[in-house]
């Protein structure tokens, strides 16, 4: 029975670390991905979102005093006709008003959902992130110390397992 072990194929083991170095950089890169997602979606909800809607009930707000101060108007003007339209434009106005509020309140809302279930999924994320950066180096350096430890058990086997084959004649050889 042979002493020496079938290295058969060091080249899938160079294949298998080359392809853990493409999953490395890829997920890497998504993870970069979902990362710039999640704060391009925080500054949208905390910032643009919000001064959207507060901007809204300042106009609004405007739109509501000028139609009161129409309203007004046409109360001292004593003009029924008009007076109508003034009222109609004053609810308009604040029913506009409140849908504005109730949108601020709405994003206010779902900035505190978002934070609080993407939280948890980001540590998660960043842990993914901390094996990437801190492990897998670690396995593909082990991997080439495998690597390197075959081809040069696979190089010296034949010459060693040669040498231990070799007859050993019980006579001196001349040369000694």
């Amino acid at each position: 029975m042979s002493d020496q072990a079938k290295v058969s194929s060091i080249e899938a083991i160079e294949e298998f670390r080359s392809r853990v170095i493409v999953y490395v950089n890829q997920a890497h890169s998504r993870l970069d991905e979902v990362g710039d997602e999640v704060r391009r979606t925080r500054s949208w909800l905390q910032t643009e979102q919000r001064m959207h809607w507060e901007g809204e009930i300042r106009r609004r707000k405007r739109v509501l005093d000028q139609a009161e101060a129409e309203l007004m108007n046409s109360r001292l003007s004593s003009m029924k006709d008009s007076n109508t339209l003034q009222m109609l434009a004053v609810t308009r106005a604040r029913l506009s008003l409140q849908e504005a509020e109730g949108k601020l309140l709405n994003v206010k809302r779902w900035f505190r959902v978002y934070e609080s279930q993407v939280s948890p999924l980001l540590k998660k994320l960043e842990s993914l992130r901390s094996v990437l950066d801190r492990e897998m180096p670690k396995a593909l350096a082990y991997l080439l110390q495998i690597e390197n430890a075959l081809e040069a058990y696979a190089e010296s086997g034949p010459v060693a397992a040669a040498v231990h084959e070799a007859p050993v004649s019980p006579h001196p050889s001349p040369e000694s």
